[in-house]
């Protein structure tokens, strides 16, 4: 998750540096932006591992992939072919979004709450780390020199925080010169980050090497510890239970693939309640991951046009410190959700997006409270999706598929919210961002409001359900998870 959050914040600040490298216009680079968005989205919806070995060889293919389109992004001269490069990388981070959280819910289970936040938590750390990265390699003045540069150049700050996936708005009428000797040194930042997240795949492929998974390498030290070990260390309480439960057949699991979950088998048995609580709890995180990725991409927009009009400067810190207080977030959430339960954990989190969206309408001619209310909204948004992918997991007894519905729904929300309030900004205004937020933050409560309801309706665990029913209670068959 580390290298996913490298890869969800470099973009954006090197993007005109990108621009001046391939010798595209505005609009042709920020289809970079929706390239990579589109195969995140998609792959999310591929919950391909099941076992620990095919898990393992994911991360560690993906994760390796990811440093190497670092590399390689300063060698794309053509804005096709960095699109396609950012296609990889959205494959790559899909794979790591859906198999992290899949791993860590079906290891821990009850216990996966702590484990999901630590793990979201990282996205923020690597979200946050990579534009520092790159801003000393930026270009203050025009990366491509030219008769044309003068005015553009004054402009350059502005233009680079103004720019978010595939709509550059009203900065069509600056006029930025695709012709003439490119000068830009952002090919650093990028070696520099793939030689960062190198020890990622290592540590992975350490990982195999340590679970005797590498075919060409045979260790001799002793695996990690077994399913059942690990059950018993995370799940004490159900020590008795497991040595029976081991020996019976795996039901209808869940955890599979968005195709695998859509077949009529698995729906054998269920109750309207199981289809309900999926879709109602990834419309929340449809609506919240939205808020998020709007939000990081129009506030500095919404920032420096009237009526607040703030300066280009001061404004350029506003998406910083929506990102700081959304990993700040998430790292007080790590305690927290020792002590809370997930379910009152997202009420907190989605009625104080709501309560904020309406206190930066009321005080919407405040500068202050447009700081005030970016912290607080980072701070309620951080451990939404941890908390919302542990409570619905709970709710089905981990064996349905709302691992997978749940990053799938966040993630096309992250990227049609942001098309929808761009084209709604273009022709309404900037006022309209606030008012959008609003009006989504209130569709997430009001989908949560429904996921409790089909909690209370949802048949409770009991020992006489069929075993290939989506609604049988969870079974702990780490030794099939686990096959070597």
């Amino acid at each position: 998750f580390f290298s996913f959050g490298l890869c969800i914040a470099f973009l954006g600040p090197t993007l005109l540096d990108l621009r001046c490298q391939t010798q595209s216009s505005l609009s042709q680079i920020t289809w970079v932006f929706f390239s990579q968005q589109l195969l995140l989205s998609g792959n999310s919806c591929l919950g391909f591992a099941e076992m620990l070995a095919q898990s393992l060889f994911a991360l560690f293919a993906s994760s390796l992939a990811i440093s190497l389109v670092f590399a390689i992004i300063p060698l794309c001269h053509n804005v096709v072919v960095l699109a396609v490069v950012m296609a990889v990388a959205g494959l790559a981070m899909g794979c790591i979004d859906t198999i992290s959280n899949m791993q860590l819910v079906k290891i821990y289970q009850k216990d996966s709450a702590v484990f999901l936040q630590a793990l979201h938590f990282f996205v923020g750390f690597g979200a946050l780390l990579s534009p520092l990265i790159a801003d000393p390699f930026l270009s203050d003045t025009n990366c491509i020199l030219s008769n044309s540069t003068a005015n553009a150049s004054s402009n350059l700050p502005h233009i680079r925080k103004s720019l978010v996936p595939h709509h550059p708005g009203n900065l069509s009428h600056y006029d930025l010169p695709m012709k003439g000797m490119v000068v830009t040194r952002v090919s650093y930042a990028f070696w520099i980050m793939a030689l960062i997240n190198l020890p990622v795949p290592i540590a992975v492929f350490f990982l195999l090497y340590k679970e005797r998974m590498v075919p060409c390498f045979s260790s001799s030290s002793h695996p990690l510890l077994s399913a059942d070990e690990l059950a018993m260390e995370t799940r004490p309480a159900e020590k008795d239970d497991l040595s029976t439960a081991v020996q019976r057949p795996q039901a209808a699991g869940g955890h599979d693939d968005l195709f695998s979950c859509c077949q009529s088998k698995n729906f054998r048995g269920a109750s309207y309640t199981y289809f309900a609580v999926h879709i109602t709890g990834a419309l929340v995180l449809f609506m919240t991951d939205g808020i998020v990725g709007e939000y990081s991409g129009f506030i500095y927009s919404y920032a420096v046009e009237e009526p607040l009009s703030v300066v280009h400067k001061v404004a350029g810190y506003l998406p910083s410190l929506f990102w700081a207080f959304i990993t700040l977030g998430r790292l007080i959430s790590i305690p927290v959700s020792y002590r809370m339960k997930p379910a009152t954990m997202v009420f907190i989190n989605v009625v104080g997006v709501l309560i904020t969206f309406l206190l930066l309408l009321i005080f919407s001619y405040s500068v202050v409270f447009l700081f005030v209310g970016t912290a607080s909204l980072g701070l309620f948004l951080s451990s939404t999706f941890p908390s919302m992918l542990a409570y619905t997991e709970d709710i089905l007894q981990y064996r349905g598929c709302a691992t997978t519905v749940l990053v799938t729904g966040a993630g096309i929300g992250e990227m049609v919210l942001q098309l929808l309030v761009g084209s709604i900004i273009h022709d309404r205004g900037s006022y309209s961002f606030l008012v959008c937020g609003m009006i989504f933050g209130g569709l997430a409560f009001t989908f949560y409001a429904f996921l409790l309801f089909f909690h209370r309706m949802y048949p409770k665990p009991s020992a006489d359900l069929d075993d290939a029913s989506p609604d049988k209670p969870a079974i702990s068959n780490d030794t099939g998870q686990y096959q070597r």
